[in-house]
């Protein structure tokens, strides 16, 4: 969820501090007055490319930043821990920076990072949807995603490019020993060797880490050893030492409590002191002891650490790296040896492809099911929004095998009576386009994975019942999903439905123009709405019909 935007010295815009909340949120105001400015503004910090000319007249540069609540967000969370760039707290902030001469600069929680992790992360929090910007929803990865998700097909996904992953490297794999057979072989002699000799070291990287530990310690021991006799000798070597003390204390104590017992508690204390020196001494005496007789583990550690590093050297790598590597080592081994044995990597191979047939047809099946689903749902919901004679549909086309399965999904609209159905990026307007994101999304939102959805002005070319309509899908899209929808809208009919009304305005400071935006009242909001309704003249008629509105 978007949680606060601040924009800074951004066109005509001085400075704006917006809090949101979950929830359908409006935007109205009067042509000109900045309503892009928010979107503009957002989508930088989101990771779109800056251009001259945004930063304010007079100012330097011009800073926009974003906070997001990712609690529930996996995707983020997971790019985030990936990227190395995850905070402690569920917040996250994008903040991007614009110079004067277009250049930029973009941080993620603070850390410095490049557009396009601004890019990557945005595509994860927020989808625009505006006649002037970049949709996802063109995207044929996109458009498989909303299938996909709306099937509930995620785990079958999943599955498939990992069945695809490893069908293709035993394919790459047996096409290079074919045409390199003598240094396939001369590999598997080496791999033998090398984890012949791996094996020799009984090596682990918790053993690693208790030789290096004992090491350290037999290094140093004439120190040590002086160190403990010293303390040793502080402890118990004359009535002045430690436990003589404590003893004569608790002595001391004990006749003290004859005559006062409430004086047994500090007794009780004093023998516990008693106690705990006696098992300091014992157990420093046979620490002491322990680094007498360690002479031969010390030959053993230090030839336990040569053979180690002389491993090491001999195949560049480090001993962290050694758990790991001895795996992959095994794992080359294994493959090697079944790709010399021709028969044997004929029937991997074949596995595979079987493993991965099985799990593809499942998956298209599974697909061409909900696709028809989908069709059915997304089509009543264009004829609600206009569209009288329109018409989705999903086609699914064949292609080779990949990591995605056997088909590429493709969305396909026809927006008049007997049109054949083509995909949407060549048929719909900008304002049609909006509007068929709208019926898209609502069929769909239960399990969309963007939890910020924006709609720039998805009511162009409507009005009367339909607008009502495209207010109500919206606010159904933010209360049954419990995702946050924001909308820039001309209509009253739109901006009625909303939970939140923030209304954009121009004014006049110093001689320049700066935009505005405020979060409006109850009063406030049927003032704006009148305006909607009316134009400059304002009626008592008009102020009741947008408290109706608002009813």
């Amino acid at each position: 969820m978007l949680e606060n935007l601040s924009i800074k010295n951004f066109v005509i815009v001085n400075h704006l501090e917006l809090n949101f909340t979950s929830g359908f949120s409006a935007l109205t105001g009067e042509t000109g007055a900045g309503k892009s400015i928010l979107i503009g503004a957002l989508s930088l910090a989101l990771g779109q490319r800056s251009e001259t000319g945004v930063v304010r007249h007079n100012t330097d540069k011009s800073d926009i930043s974003a906070t997001f609540n990712i609690k529930g967000n996996k995707y983020a969370q997971d790019w985030l821990k990936h990227s190395e760039l995850e905070s402690d707290e569920d917040s996250l902030l994008l903040r991007r920076v614009i110079y004067q001469d277009g250049k930029s600069k973009g941080f993620i929680n603070g850390i410095p990072a490049t557009i396009n992790q601004l890019k990557s992360i945005g595509e994860l929090l927020i989808d625009i949807y505006s006649q002037n910007s970049h949709h996802s929803l063109l995207k044929n990865s996109t458009q498989r995603e909303i299938l996909d998700n709306f099937s509930d097909l995620n785990e079958g996904v999943v599955e498939i490019k990992e069945l695809y992953e490893n069908w293709r490297k035993l394919s790459i794999e047996n096409e290079n020993f074919k045409k390199n057979k003598d240094s396939y072989i001369e590999e598997l002699g080496d791999l033998e060797v090398k984890n012949k000799q791996f094996k020799a070291l009984d090596f682990s990287f918790s053993k690693w880490q208790d030789i290096q530990a004992n090491h350290k310690m037999l290094s140093n021991s004439s120190e040590l050893i002086k160190g403990i006799q010293t303390c040793i000798s502080m402890m118990d070597n004359d009535d002045s030492s430690v436990f003589n003390q404590i003893n004569q204390l608790q002595t001391t104590l004990s006749n003290l409590a004859n005559l006062d017992n409430r004086l047994e508690n500090q007794l009780k204390i004093i023998d516990t002191m008693s106690l705990e020196s006696s098992e300091l001494i014992r157990e420093l005496n046979h620490y002491l002891h322990a680094l007498d007789m360690n002479e031969e583990l010390k030959n053993e550690v230090e030839s336990k650490i040569q053979d180690t590093y002389e491993f090491c050297r001999k195949y560049r790598v480090k001993p962290e790296e050694l758990d790991s590597l001895s795996n992959d080592w095994q794992v080359r081994y294994d493959l090697l040896v079944k790709l010399i044995d021709e028969k044997g990597i004929s029937e991997v191979l074949n596995e595979a492809r079987h493993c991965y047939d099985e799990a593809a047809s499942k998956l298209s099946q599974k697909r061409k099911e909900s696709a028809l689903e989908l069709n059915n749902i997304i089509t009543d919901k264009l004829k609600d929004l206009s569209f009288t004679h329109g018409k989705f549909e999903v086609n699914l086309k064949s292609i080779e095998p990949s990591a995605n399965g056997n088909e590429q999904v493709e969305f396909l609209i026809s927006t008049y009576l007997n049109a054949e159905p083509r995909p949407i990026q060549k048929v719909a307007s900008g304002g049609e386009l909006s509007r068929i994101s709208l019926a898209i999304r609502v069929a769909s939102i239960k399990k969309a994975n963007v939890p910020v959805m924006i709609f720039d002005e998805v009511d162009v070319g409507i009005g009367g019942g339909v607008a009502e309509v495209v207010g109500k899908l919206l606010k159904d899209l933010a209360d049954d999903a419990q995702h946050q929808i924001f909308a820039i809208t001309h209509l009253p009919q739109v901006a009625a439905q909303s939970l939140n009304h923030f209304k954009v305005s121009k004014e006049q400071i110093n001689g320049e123009t700066v935009s505005q935006i405020n979060l409006l009242d109850e009063s406030g909001r049927v003032n704006e709405l009148a305006r909607m309704l009316g134009g400059v003249k304002i009626t008592n008629t008009t102020i009741e019909h947008a408290k109706e509105l608002l009813s």
